[in-house]
């Protein structure tokens, strides 16, 4: 069928229109869909296409400002042979584009992660209605029995840190893990990854497994609670709890490090981490007598830990050297930048109390790991025990995706 050509030298009065596509894939079928449009000089200004378990679709934004024909002489075009090219079209006008994106935009990446259920990008949604953010575009992957789904959201028409406070406490709410992160962050290449060791590498706490062995495991649960919840300077409680270990026989820490229960998905999450080019390390307010180990069985390219002091074969009770504690570890980021060459930006940070604060803060992406609520408060999202292996999604490598 030949167009014809627009009568007179006049720009319609609509410019901008939406044109949908849906039908089934094949090869070609974007090139035969655009052909016309080009042929008539039509400018595609925006385009998002999909394919979702074998059915095409497509959506673009064309200009007609220029074009030789009307989007309605256009659309009687595709109506008539749409047998041929085996789609559905719709037209939806936007009329002049002017006016059409005058608010700045403030974009972040919403990303959702929880075992499979029905309603939750339903509950999403809400939730961010109910903030007055706009979802602009959304896709779902699966890992396993884990889905994640993406939102991009627009959070220009409320206060982005209060959104931000009152989604992640909402999705939290209803079961959701959920990390958020300001559009530009989330496309920042991240090419290294710190994680705290105990309850978030190692399914338990060291020190207080050490204490159970010396027969002082309350006294010292006591004190690590109240370290992890930011009720007692780190330090001091370490000194504390080491000295209770004083007179503990270097045989008691190789029989804990050889049975280090590793927290479920930690190992196939460093593994793939490993394989796709990440460096991976290690920052603990623990022992280096452990980090040691875990170096060697899961290929930490670093690790930052306590050295306790022994004499004898025995420990004094006492720890050698400057202490890892929170702004250690806040440091520490800015270090591994140095040595890689990069920016703290490129770095993610995964821990769980209150002593990785300052290293969740200064890492380009800070996630709390089935957390006390004052490292929730400082992180960019949170995930629960469970959904460690989710890191992946985030990240955009999660190897399965529900089509």
């Amino acid at each position: 069928m030949q167009l014809p050509e627009r009568v007179g030298n006049g720009t319609p009065t609509d410019e901008y229109w939406v044109i949908s596509f849906t039908g089934r894939d094949r090869p070609g079928l974007i090139r035969d869909i655009l052909k016309e449009p080009a042929l008539q000089n039509v400018n595609i200004v925006d385009m998002d296409q999909r394919v979702m378990q074998g059915i095409f679709v497509m959506s673009v934004v064309a200009d007609f400002g220029s074009s030789r024909v009307t989007a309605n002489v256009l659309e009687d075009w595709f109506r008539e042979n749409a047998g041929s090219l085996a789609v559905e079209v719709t037209f939806f006008s936007l009329g002049q584009r002017k006016g059409l994106h005058s608010s700045k935009k403030n974009l972040h990446v919403v990303t959702i992660l929880a075992k499979d259920r029905v309603g939750i990008i339903r509950d999403v949604a809400d939730v961010a209605a109910r903030n007055n953010v706009n979802v602009e575009r959304s896709s779902v992957t699966a890992r396993g029995d884990l889905i994640s789904i993406e939102f991009l959201m627009d959070f220009a028409g409320c206060n982005a840190d209060d959104c931000r406070t009152l989604i992640k406490r909402d999705c939290e709410r209803l079961g959701l893990d959920v990390v958020i992160q300001d559009l530009c962050s989330s496309l920042k290449e991240k090419r290294l990854i710190v994680f705290d060791m105990d309850m978030t590498i190692v399914d338990f706490e060291i020190i207080n497994r050490l204490a159970s062995f010396g027969g002082v495991d309350e006294q010292v649960k006591a004190i690590t609670e109240m370290a992890m919840n930011g009720e007692m300077d780190f330090k001091e409680s370490l000194r504390q709890r080491v000295r209770l270990l004083k007179g503990m026989p270097l045989a008691t820490l190789q029989e804990i490090a050889a049975d280090l229960r590793l927290t479920p998905g930690s190992e196939e999450l460093l593994h793939h981490l490993k394989h796709v080019g990440y460096k991976i390390a290690l920052i603990s307010g623990g022992f280096t007598y452990f980090t040691d180990v875990l170096k060697e069985r899961l290929g930490f390219d670093y690790t930052f830990a306590n050295e306790l002091e022994m004499k004898d074969g025995v420990l004094t009770g006492e720890i050698k050297g400057d202490i890892i504690d929170a702004e250690a570890k806040g440091r520490i980021i800015f270090s591994l930048a140095e040595l890689e060459k990069i920016s703290p930006d490129n770095i993610v940070a995964v821990g769980d109390g209150a002593n990785d604060c300052l290293m969740i803060k200064n890492a380009g992406l800070g996630v709390a790991f089935n957390a006390k609520e004052v490292l929730k408060k400082v992180s960019d999202g949170s995930l629960s025990r469970e959904n460690l292996l989710g890191l992946l999604n985030v990240l955009g490598l999660a190897e399965e995706k529900m089509l």
